[in-house]
């Protein structure tokens, strides 16, 4: 499975009662920018009214997603990440960059998430940097259930 980062425009009912176009992005977990095409439309055809269409699609440059703990958790940051790994042969210390998505309520929270999760690993790791994102949701590839055979 890959992550894909959709970015969707939808009709929407604002507050006032007026229609209007939104766009938002979104993560989606799929095989193929098919797949994450198709997925996307399912999960915002539950909340969309009139007009949808999918704008952009792309690969995310993600290695992780860290979902909170927190159900109040409704922004995602995006977080980079350096490992810390020493080269066997010069014995340099070098440092492999990844960009993870975290989950918060704020930046702090995230800060906090990103870093309990890492905590438990065995690398030494440095958090380059932590930015708000405009994605709204992550859809995880969830397997359908397969009926048992009844003999």
């Amino acid at each position: 499975m890959e992550l894909f980062e959709v970015k969707v425009k939808y009709d929407k009912i604002v507050e006032n009662g007026l229609i209007k176009k939104i766009p938002e992005q979104y993560v989606v977990d799929a095989l193929s920018f098919t797949e994450a095409e198709e997925r996307i439309t399912k999960e915002v055809a539950v909340f969309s009214s009139g007009e949808f269409e999918v704008t952009d699609i792309k690969k995310a440059r993600i290695t992780e997603v860290i979902e909170s703990e927190d159900a109040a958790a409704d922004k995602w940051y995006k977080a980079r990440v350096a490992f810390i790994v020493i080269d066997e042969k010069t014995e340099k210390e070098k440092r492999a960059i990844q960009t993870m998505l975290v989950q918060g309520t704020s930046l702090q929270d995230a800060l906090a998430t990103l870093q309990k999760s890492l905590s438990s690993g065995m690398q030494d790791w440095l958090i380059v940097g932590i930015v708000e994102t405009q994605i709204m949701d992550v859809f995880r590839y969830n397997a359908p259930q397969q009926k048992e055979q009844q003999d």
